[in-house]
């Protein structure tokens, strides 16, 4: 034999799905439609978890500590900040590639992470890449080894992407030939360092001489 409470609606706030359970029923069909009605409480619940623990690794693995001891965001960063641009203005493009940022947006765009997340300099992309057998200048092989090792699904785990950039004038260098990244390093007040990951000539180089107004892939830092 079945049994259980019997609902009754009370108070203003209730309602057939807030229901308050104060009598017990031997109803064998009321008892089936209870069961039935919190099974899908039990599921929606297990879903709502289930979402939460997704989100959770999502966040976690949206950075990761690499080989020089700094936190590292692992994707290209995606947060509004104005002016910045999805490639070719489509929002696929922001998903899969992140936005393109002016130097003054790709800072405020690590800022508005909180958590002491900002822009890295050029002395802390350079020293990480060094881990990895360093960028152009660095190295034995061109920047080569660092190449491989930083770009996606290389060992380190950095995952860069080749997001190309966008002109002061609106115009897209082509999607897949570079990854450009931004430092907060200036040349001179109208230029900052950045770093190009090449994909036809395979290396890793850093140049000082990218003019601020021009859009790039951003990554942050933090302790």
């Amino acid at each position: 034999m079945f049994t259980f409470l019997v609902a009754r609606s009370k108070g203003a706030f209730a309602s057939r799905d807030t229901p308050r359970f104060d009598r017990p029923s031997t109803n064998p069909i009321l008892c089936i439609e209870m069961l039935e009605r919190m099974r899908g409480l039990a599921v929606a619940c297990a879903l709502l978890c289930s979402c939460a623990a997704a989100q959770h690794h999502e966040e976690r693995e949206a950075f990761k500590r690499l080989a020089d001891g700094r936190y590292w965001t692992t994707r290209n960063l995606d947060v509004e900040a104005v002016p910045s641009h999805c490639y070719e203005d489509t929002k696929r493009n922001c998903h899969q590639y992140g936005r393109l940022y002016t130097w003054e947006s790709a800072r405020q765009g690590c800022q508005s992470l909180g958590n002491g997340w900002r822009l890295p300099t050029d002395d802390e992309w350079r020293r990480m890449a060094k881990y990895y057998g360093g960028v152009r200048e660095d190295s034995v092989d061109n920047g080569q080894a660092a190449y491989k090792a930083l770009l996606v699904e290389g060992r380190s785990g950095f995952d860069a992407l080749l997001g190309g950039n966008i002109s002061d004038d609106g115009l897209y260098a082509p999607l897949k030939d570079h990854g450009f990244y931004w430092t907060a390093s200036e040349s001179d007040s109208d230029r900052a360092w950045f770093y190009n990951f090449s994909r036809n000539v395979v290396y890793l180089s850093r140049h000082s001489d990218c003019e601020k107004q021009l859009g790039l892939s951003v990554r942050c830092i933090r302790e």
